[in-house]
């Protein structure tokens, strides 16, 4: 169980990593956006996971599992939000433009 807790965890950094990374490289406040809000929800989602696999059957690990569940519900609702929020005060998103290949 330990194993699993652990590639768990690291899965989760991983995709916390990609999110930031994400968020660093990507031009515009929607893609930012999309990509923090994936890689938030599953990086949450298998680290919470995965102390709670290294806990153990246990009070702890149920109230961990609970968080999750709300995390899980609550991080695509809040992203959904701030995307419509942002598209109705005028926020435009970002397109290609110039002679690009592929546009």
């Amino acid at each position: 169980m330990n194993v699993l807790a652990g590639v768990m965890i690291v899965l989760g950094f991983g995709f916390i990593l990609a999110g930031v990374i994400g968020i660093l490289r990507l031009p515009d406040f929607y893609c930012r956006l999309h990509a923090m809000g994936k890689c938030d929800t599953l990086g949450v989602a298998l680290l919470i996971g995965g102390l709670a696999v290294s806990e153990g059957f246990s009070l702890t690990s149920a109230k961990m599992l609970l968080v999750l569940v709300f995390v899980s519900l609550a991080n695509p609702t809040v992203t959904h939000a701030l995307g419509r929020a942002a598209l109705r005060a005028g926020l435009v998103p970002w397109t290609r433009t110039g002679g690009e290949k592929g546009s």
